[in-house]
């Protein structure tokens, strides 16, 4: 009769009078049983219930401590855990206790998992006899054996074993005694000694064979793996692609392969394999068993890996203005990966020109070691700092002056005269060196030094690839030691720094007309870190920010672009100005305690003293929020050409900490003009600050058709030589979203709303013409206003909001808690409609007010 299934990935053991494979002469079963972290038994298959004879209702959630046989030494429970501790796997012979008492000596596998909740767990695995049911069932060659039989010796019941179906006279008949040998002793050496993995799986797909190869690859005995499955020996996606194949070759499909770069689980097949499953059949053509034959592609993986090494030297080599340390970095990434060691001699002066000239120069070349690095503890000499001298006609000189580097063997005449004449060299080439890279160090038409690669433990000599890695390697460090030679281009580097951080171009948005200007300072300081922004926001609305870092060069800019980079952040949350001035105070604050001790400049560090502006502008109710941290304050144009200070309350400037900011609101009326300015425009050497503000406010109050010509007549008014401090300058004027453009509605909080909800939105989009927009807004307004209803609070309102090129939904109620997308399960009956609104919609969020929030969506609207 069939014996049942008794595990997850357990197959059923067909009769052996059923059509198709043929089968072993004994069949086996897999004894699996798992064990959690605490020691519990937590599985028990019918496997594990024909070896130790315990009931799964008898040993589950029992210590599998119960299960040992008591004693001590090796073989023992307590061994068997001194041993697994820390390891991924185990195998090994334990000692176990029977149910009625016997005492067995079992060989095990135990592999460490990941459970489906947190923890780990053991898979313990071991391969039995299959036996009918009230017989002792027999061991197998890898299985169990009563205390005291040799392992391996018949067992009642008897049988073939796997090694005797698919050894012995399956190879030939011939026994495997003295003399010459026969076919099946040439056969089993063959097996065991190919230079491949190879193993047999039976019908059942259970190992009896196992070579060598596979022995090594998987670091386990082929009595250990004998009677398991692939999953059961090596558990991975891997074994269970190849076990689903071994079954097709066993249903007559032929052989088949596994994808390429996949082997056997364990075999490192990061390595890359090519892996093919063949049918073994008998004289009458049955298939008997599979073959797994796995060959190493090491040329590809070879490949593979210098593209990766290639990869990493991007972000390792380089990583400082110093050049020392990059030709170390150079180092200490092609040692060991590339080479045995590897030495890096630099120019003192570098040699500029063209193309390099083909004949090696007269004179000896004088270089520094910037470098060294050997997987040897003598490292080659001279020692990183010191002098060498290379003689005009050696392997180094001729490359620099070919211009191209160069492979030698040991043997190569120009090497060995380079050794005889250089004691140096006779140094750097002892300890068995015996293949050498001489690569030249160029970089922007300049010769800066030579590179020097060797192998010695490694018997495989440097290849043609290997010679193309390591100049791309050189050619990377050689760049970077250049740039860091470049120390007269700092301020020209600092001020592409600052260009790259200040926006490239302004935003499209509706609320807003906007022009800007960046001065850089013109004095020895150099560049400082003032800016500006424009960022978009919900519900039609825009945010102004200008800003003023302290201080001047490269880590202002830095300091400006983190900065920049926060307030856009914390915009994009939707934060209230005085709000953001806080988080942002704080950022500064952190900032500054990271690199106070980086030079004892505390007072500098982070940017303490950086003052900035920000204002929030709402084109519905054309009211506009503003709050400063020590900063100017804006100046406002109204459209009759009155000009005046907008009365914010000032702050302190940003890292000073605890100190509060206020916010302050005012209405700007259609065709307001606002001036946003960093002091820099009113820091001028020839005039006070009234007869500045004087100028500034009577070239804002002139018309002007354009913005950029409000900007130009600002800084000509203001500016008479070119600025002590950076100036950025923004100038906006204002529009606004008539009601034409804008529909709200006050709802009921009944869930009987919501169709009535869907019915204003598509109403008010048709006298709008944007039917086309019709589905996704009703999608959107029913999935918001029902989250309004189901976790909100009333009053509820709904509000559609027209721009040009966007379509806003939001609604709003009461209640603080904003909704969180998340990814529903296959069953549950919600959680999928904020995620639709998140994929239909451009951009989605929450706004908070004082009370209540918004949660809005906005959505694309196709031309016309």
């Amino acid at each position: 009769m069939e014996r049942l299934p008794t595990h997850p990935g357990e197959r059923p053991h067909e009769s052996d009078a059923s059509p198709g494979p043929a089968r072993t002469a004994t069949a086996t079963a897999t004894a699996t049983a798992t064990v959690d972290a605490r020691g519990i038994v937590t599985g028990w298959s019918e496997g594990a219930r024909q070896l130790l004879g315990y009931l799964p209702s008898e040993i589950l959630g029992q210590p599998a401590a119960r299960l040992l046989a008591a004693g001590a030494g090796v073989g023992t429970g307590a061994a068997a855990l001194r041993d697994a501790a820390g390891q991924e796997r185990w195998s090994g012979t334990v000692a176990l206790r029977h149910r009625d008492g016997r005492r067995l000596r079992q060989e095990l596998l135990a592999h460490r998992r990941t459970k489906d909740g947190p923890g780990t767990e053991w898979l313990v695995v071991s391969a039995v006899s299959a036996a009918p049911e009230g017989q002792a069932s027999a061991p197998t060659p890898g299985g169990r054996t009563p205390e005291g039989t040799a392992p391996g010796a018949p067992a009642a019941g008897g049988g073939t074993s796997g090694s005797e179906a698919y050894g012995g006279e399956a190879y030939g008949g011939e026994a495997y005694g003295g003399g010459p040998p026969g076919s099946g002793q040439l056969g089993e050496w063959v097996f065991r000694q190919a230079p491949c993995v190879l193993a047999v799986f039976d019908a059942d797909l259970r190992l009896v064979r196992a070579n060598a190869g596979m022995e090594q690859a998987l670091s386990l005995t082929e009595d250990q793996m004998r009677g398991l499955r692939l999953p059961e020996i090596a558990p991975h996606p891997v074994s269970d692609e190849a076990e689903a194949k071994m079954r097709r070759v066993l249903e007559g499909a032929g052989p088949q392969h596994l994808r390429p770069g996949a082997g056997p689980a364990g075999t490192g097949a990061e390595h890359g394999w090519s892996t093919s499953l063949v049918p073994l059949k008998d004289p009458a053509g049955r298939v008997r068993a599979v073959c797994l034959a796995a060959h190493p592609r090491r040329q590809e993986h070879l490949a593979r890996q210098r593209m990766l090494l290639l990869s990493e030297a991007s972000a390792r080599i380089g990583t400082t203005a110093d050049s020392g340390r990059t030709a170390q970095e150079l180092a200490d990434i092609a040692v060991p990966r590339l080479a045995d060691f590897a030495a890096v001699d630099l120019l003192d002066a570098p040699r500029h020109g063209g193309e390099p000239s083909p004949a090696a120069p007269a004179r000896p070349l004088s270089m520094t070691r910037a470098a060294v690095r050997s997987v040897l503890e003598d490292r080659p000499a001279p020692a990183a700092g010191g002098k060498t001298l290379y003689p005009a006609l050696s392997p180094v000189a001729r490359c620099l002056a070919q211009g191209h580097g160069a492979l030698y063997d040991a043997t190569d005449p120009g090497l060995v005269r380079w050794a005889r004449q250089d004691p140096g060299a006779a140094r750097l080439l002892g300890n068995g060196t015996h293949s050498v890279m001489v690569v030249p160090m160029r970089a922007h038409g300049a010769t800066l030094g030579v590179a020097l690669f060797g192998r010695s433990r490694r018997p495989e000599p440097f290849e043609a690839d290997d010679l193309w890695l390591a100049e791309e390697l050189t050619a990377k460090a050689a760049v970077g030691i250049h740039t860091a030679r470049r120390d007269s281009r700092e301020h020209t580097s600092t001020m592409t720094l600052q260009r790259s951080l200040l926006p490239q171009t302004l935003p499209d948005q509706q609320a807003l007309d906007i022009a800007t200007r960046y001065l850089p300072a013109g004095t020895r300081a150099g560049v400082g870190g003032d800016w500006f922004d424009v960022i978009p926001l919900s519900g039609a609305r825009v945010a102004l920010v200008v800003g003023d870092v302290v201080g001047h060069g490269i880590r202002a800019s830095a300091t400006m672009g983190r900065l920049r980079t926060a307030v856009r952040t914390l915009a994009d949350v939707d934060l209230p100005p005085d709000e953001l001035l806080t988080h942002l105070d704080d950022l500064v604050l952190h900032l500054s305690a990271d690199e106070a001790g980086t030079d004892g400049a505390a007072e500098s560090a982070g940017g303490i003293g950086t003052t900035c502006l920000y204002a929030v502008y709402d084109p519905v109710s054309r009211r506009c929020a503003f709050a400063r941290a020590g900063h100017p304050p804006p100046a406002a144009v109204t459209p009759d050409g009155a000009v005046r200070f907008l009365d914010v309350p000032a702050g302190p400037p940003l890292g000073l900490g605890g100190l509060p900011f206020e916010t302050f609101e005012t209405d700007l009326p259609e065709g307001s003009l606002l001036a946003l300015y960093t002091d820099g425009l009113l820091a001028a050497r020839d005039h006070d600050i009234d007869e500045a503000l004087d100028k500034m406010f009577a070239a804002l109050a002139r018309p002007a058709r354009t913005l950029d010509t409000v900007c130009d007549r600002v800084l000509t008014a203001m500016l008479t030589h070119r600025p002590d401090d950076d100036i950025a300058l923004l100038v906006a004027r204002t529009r606004a979203l008539h009601a034409d453009r804008v529909a709200a509605w006050d709802l009921a909080f009944d869930p009987a709303i919501v169709a009535r909800a869907r019915r204003h939105a598509t109403d008010q989009l048709t006298a709008w013409g944007l039917d086309d927009a019709a589905f996704i807004t009703e999608l959107t307004v029913s999935e918001l206003v029902t989250n309004a209803i189901r976790y909100g609070r009333p009053p509820i309102q709904l509000r559609l909001i027209h721009e040009e090129s966007t379509l806003t939904c939001e609604v709003f109620d009461s209640s603080s808690t904003a909704p969180h997308m998340r990814r529903a399960r296959t069953f549950d009956e919600g959680g999928r409609g904020l995620l639709l609104v998140g994929q239909l919609a451009r951009r989605w969020g929450t706004r908070h007010a004082l009370t209540g929030k918004t949660v809005w969506a906005e959505q694309s609207l196709s031309p016309g």
